[in-house]
C-alpha cells in the first residue's frame, strides 16, 4: 500500500513538471499557463501533505484537494489545447495522465473513508 502511495505521489511530481515544461514553450495566454502550473503542482503538493496529516479526515481532506485540482487541471488542458497551444498528441497523453491520477485518487479516498467508518 505504501508503494502505491508513494508511486502516484511520484506520478504527480512527474506530471506537474510535464506540465511545467510544455507552459515553458507557450508564448502568450499567460493567466492560462499559471493557472495550470498552480494546479497541476497542487495535486502533488496536496498527496504530499497528506502523509503528515493530523487526523484521518485531515488525510482524506487533502487528497479531495488533490482531486479537485487535478479537476481543474484538466479543464486548463482543454482550454489550452483548444486555443491552439500544444498539438493533439501531447493534449491527450497529458489528459490521460491527468486522468489516471484523479482515477487512483478516487479510489485512495474511497478506500480512506470506508477505514475510516471501521
Amino acid at each position: 500500500m505504501t508503494d502505491n502511495k508513494n508511486r502516484l505521489r511520484e506520478d504527480a511530481i512527474e506530471f506537474a513538471l510535464q506540465i511545467s515544461d510544455l507552459c515553458d514553450e507557450i508564448k502568450g495566454c499567460s493567466v492560462y499557463v499559471n493557472q495550470i502550473v498552480r494546479s497541476s503542482s497542487s495535486i502533488g503538493a496536496n498527496i504530499h501533505e497528506a502523509k503528515y496529516a493530523q487526523s484521518k479526515a485531515d488525510f482524506i481532506n487533502k487528497l479531495e484537494i488533490s482531486l479537485k485540482e487535478c479537476s481543474e487541471t484538466e479543464y486548463w488542458l482543454e482550454l489550452i489545447f483548444r486555443k491552439g497551444k500544444m498539438s493533439e498528441v501531447t493534449y491527450k497523453e497529458l489528459r490521460n495522465k491527468c486522468g489516471s491520477i484523479r482515477r487512483r485518487l478516487i479510489a485512495s479516498i474511497t478506500t480512506a473513508k470506508e477505514n475510516q467508518n471501521q
